[in-house]
């Protein structure tokens, strides 16, 4: 009968473990042998590092991937982080390390890469891309952001009148870029899709620029053209008088609303008022089927003309349009740039421009050129330069646009004074910014002008041609002095902005000196 210890010594060897495998740990195990469990640390070096358990010495498998279950952590943090990555932009176009990847059959191809990759300073399509996402007349493709409000209330208006088949007026106000045509024309779109859906009559539409007609009264043949298929009018009577006939008769009057559009209306406002008064007038006749709305850039020309409106019982609904704020230019911005697959800016730079544009006029359209022209200044330092690094559009790229933009006259008079001159309007900066001074004497200017030549060490002028540069600048209007027997004691005063002294000389590191000295 066997025993135990004999059956275990029978046993096939291809089941008794080496003296190795029995002594070492299963964990340590895996750590020291690459390869299955008895095979030595020098066989793996010559295999697949993908192979089966189960395959011989000379099989490769294919790679094994991660769990494919869901809720491995692994696979998740692999998906958030490929998911969160965007492709960078390029404008230099294919980097050189593309040719070096790729085995070269011969020195033509070589030659030829190296020919290609100097050529390409900056990628036109992606450029052309940029800019035309950033242009004015470039219509965003989806929603218009920033001005939800201000479109609900026109889209109301426009519903009611419509569902009530009852003529009406609107008053759209507000400082140039603000989005008013634009929000305009996207309400147009919207009520014809919504009178599709709702199963009524899909309302006409007019839109008149002020600024094309020849004449002010020109606006009426234009609203009456679009009623001439319909009905035709009587050559006797003016273009108004056939429009008042039209809406005066219900068996003449039109059945199909109209929606007018009156863009530049301030050109009426200005020129002819009694054609302003009678255009909103049309809306008052008894079946008149016109919904006037009229656009301004100026908000103070409302309370002009609409005190004489409200007497001819046609006072138009007013809806301002506010300047833009900084955080609605750079929403405006970021959705505009949605388009493209790659970041363009530094957040940083674009936060920069919202704030200049939004504290000077928050002018949307000023904002787009100005990053257009930042773009620009990118694309011309790539040309000029070989440092790689340069790919984004920077917080020095968007200061050079900025300056650009809001340069004044009174900087570029500045720019072209002789340098004594300028001198002289940093030593008044410095006397009324850093002394708190409103004024001061022609002889307390010359002293210091002649400490600030010493620290420049430039050689200061005389007395006589120092009067002499003052009353110049003075005839120029950067300064105004006043009368008195002894020169020394003329009163001086400053007309310009200080501002604009720092930032004419923004950059130039001798009147930067000049500025940063104090002298009280």
């Amino acid at each position: 009968m066997p025993t135990l210890r004999s059956a275990t010594a029978s046993a096939s060897p291809a089941a008794t473990r080496s003296p190795a495998a029995a002594s070492t740990p299963r964990s340590v195990k895996r750590r020291l042998t690459p390869g299955r469990a008895g095979e030595s640390p020098h066989a793996s070096r010559h295999t697949s590092p993908h192979r089966s358990p189960h395959a011989g010495a000379g099989t490769v498998c294919t790679p094994k991937l991660l769990s494919a279950s869901p809720k491995s952590s692994r696979k998740r943090l692999y998906g958030d982080l490929v998911a969160a990555e965007r492709p960078k932009w390029n404008p230099r176009g294919k980097l050189l390390g593309f040719y070096f990847s790729q085995p070269m059959c011969s020195l033509c191809c070589l030659v030829w890469g190296l020919m290609a990759n100097w050529s390409c300073y900056a990628d036109p399509a992606q450029m052309r891309a940029v800019k035309e996402a950033l242009h004015v007349a470039t219509v965003p493709s989806c929603e218009f952001v920033c001005r939800d409000n201000e479109q609900r209330r026109v889209f109301e208006f426009c519903k009611a009148c419509v569902e009530q088949e009852k003529a009406g007026s609107l008053y759209v106000c507000g400082c140039p870029g603000t989005g008013k045509t634009l929000s305009i024309n996207k309400i147009k779109e919207s009520l014809v899709r919504w009178a599709d859906e709702m199963g009524m009559e899909t309302p006409d539409s007019l839109a008149i620029n002020c600024t094309n007609l020849a004449n002010t009264s020109e606006i009426f043949s234009k609203i009456l053209g679009q009623f001439q298929n319909r009905k035709k009018g009587s050559g006797k009577l003016s273009p108004l008088q056939q429009l008042q006939s039209m809406f005066s008769n219900k068996e003449s009057a039109p059945r199909r609303m109209m929606l007018v559009i009156v863009d530049e209306m301030d050109y009426l406002i200005t020129r002819d008022r009694a054609v302003l008064h009678d255009l909103f007038m049309l809306t008052t006749c008894p079946y008149s089927r016109c919904i006037l709305i009229g656009i301004a850039n100026a908000i103070d020309l409302a309370d002009r003309f609409l005190p004489k409106l409200e007497s001819l019982n046609c006072k138009p609904l007013v809806v301002t349009f506010r300047a833009y704020s900084k955080d609605q230019i750079s929403d405006i911005i970021k959705h505009r740039l949605k388009v493209l697959e790659y970041d363009v800016f530094e957040p940083l730079a674009l936060e920069f421009c919202a704030r200049k544009v939004a504290a000077a006029t928050g002018d949307m359209r000023k904002a787009l050129g100005v990053c257009r022209s930042a773009v620009e200044v990118l694309e011309s330092r790539l040309q000029d330069s070989s440092d790689q690094e340069l790919g984004i559009v920077t917080f020095d790229h968007m200061d050079i646009a900025l300056s650009k933009a809001f340069k004044s006259a009174v900087v570029d008079s500045i720019l072209c004074l002789p340098q004594h001159q300028q001198m002289v309007l940093c030593t008044l900066a410095n006397t009324f910014q850093h002394c708190k001074k409103k004024a001061t004497t022609l002889g307390e200017l010359n002293k210091s002008y002649i400490e600030i030549c010493r620290s420049t060490q430039v050689p200061a002028v005389g007395m006589l041609e120092f009067s002499n540069m003052c009353m110049v600048l003075s005839d120029q209007g950067f300064m105004k002095l006043g009368q008195s027997k002894d020169d020394k004691l003329r009163r001086v005063t400053l007309q310009i902005d200080i501002s604009d002294i720092g930032f004419a000389f923004k950059g130039n590191r001798f009147f930067q000196k000049c500025l940063e000295q104090p002298r009280c």
